[in-house]
């Protein structure tokens, strides 16, 4: 066993997980110590008690304490990406220049490892995504495993502080699509329920909404923000909006939609499975057609370059499942706003 270490984070090692940048100086720990470690705060950067899921910065002390030798728990095998899985991962690029990717993540695929989430996710697919780097390109921000759309690597790792940067000060314009039962009234406003985890842990990361007068009193509530309006709707049974999220909180979206009525068809956790919300009356079939997948769609994303200063803006196609819901009723994205929040 190795003594406590006091490691400072390198400049090109900053903007990645902490449990990621301990396995990378030390690959013989596991991830079960990591969290360990953390709780009974034996891990600590700059003095402070952390997650394993804290994103460390260059310059940062990270306290280590006394780890096991390099062969009692040898860092577990890296899994084989297969061709098809590299084909669907390059399939999926819908933009990059030399500092940036973008992708449309396909729903079902989980941004990054973890909890019940396997092997099998964007990081771990990254190596197909180097075109000629040296290093993987880095995630600068995720998606729920089951909401697809627009998901941004950077290229080298002064692009992601940047992009980091930009995504922790809002200075990004992230606009979702959705299909949602019933018609939210009035047709655009601002959702201000804040938001906390609703169970103890190990039961999932199911958030609870909390009344905006009561979030200050309600331990470890957190504000949280969305935009939101109604850009088509099927007479009352449902509606096509556009969500802005003005923060970005754990299932932001999702609880919010379910807190004022409207839960996103496809959505078990928060109430909205397709058939029941959908309800009868829609004529032969037409309930049943619909796919019981979440319909969250990350649209587009709009920031400054973090490189040549330009307005880049990003917009993902529909993912099947959605763009058969929307065949069915009818709907084009061509007969809506890009951005229908613009000029409110």
């Amino acid at each position: 066993m190795s003594g406590v270490q006091q490691v400072t984070v390198g400049p090109e090692e900053g903007e990645q997980r902490l449990d990621r940048w301990l396995k990378r100086q030390f690959p013989q720990i596991t991830q079960g110590l990591i969290e360990k470690s953390c709780r009974k705060g034996e891990i600590r950067v700059d003095g402070g008690r952390v997650k394993a899921s804290t994103r460390v910065m260059p310059g940062q002390m990270v306290r280590i304490p006394p780890l096991p030798d390099g062969e009692a728990a040898p860092a577990p095998a890296k899994p084989r990406m297969t061709a098809s899985d590299a084909e669907m991962i390059e399939a999926a690029v819908i933009w990059k220049d030399q500092h940036v990717i973008a992708l449309n993540k396909p729903a079902g695929l989980p941004s990054q490892g973890g909890s019940g989430q396997g092997g099998r996710h964007v990081d771990g697919l990254t190596e197909a995504l180097m075109f000629g780097y040296k290093e993987r390109p880095v995630l600068v921000h995720r998606l729920d495993k089951d909401t697809s759309g627009v998901l941004l690597l950077a290229r080298t790792p002064r692009v992601a502080r940047r992009l980091s940067e930009a995504f922790r000060h809002r200075a990004t314009r992230k606009i979702y699509w959705a299909l949602v039962a019933g018609v939210p009234q009035p047709a655009m406003g601002t959702i201000r329920y804040g938001l906390v985890k609703a169970g103890a842990r190990g039961q999932g990361e199911k958030m609870r909404c909390i009344h905006p007068d009561e979030v200050a009193q309600v331990e470890g509530a957190k504000r949280a923000l969305t935009d939101y309006a109604v850009l088509e709707r099927l007479g009352a049974r449902a509606a096509w909006v556009a969500l802005s999220p003005i923060t970005g909180r754990t299932h932001q979206l999702r609880a919010h939609m379910a807190e004022i009525g409207h839960p996103i068809i496809g959505d078990g956790k928060y109430g909205g499975s397709a058939q029941e919300n959908l309800g009868d009356g829609w004529g032969a079939g037409i309930g049943g057609a619909v796919s019981r997948k979440l319909h969250l769609h990350a649209r587009s994303l709009r920031l400054e370059h973090p490189v040549t200063g330009a307005m880049l803006e990003l917009t993902a196609p529909l993912p099947p499942h959605m763009a058969e819901s929307w065949k069915l009723f009818g709907w084009s994205a061509g007969d809506v706003p890009a951005d229908p929040f613009e000029d409110a």
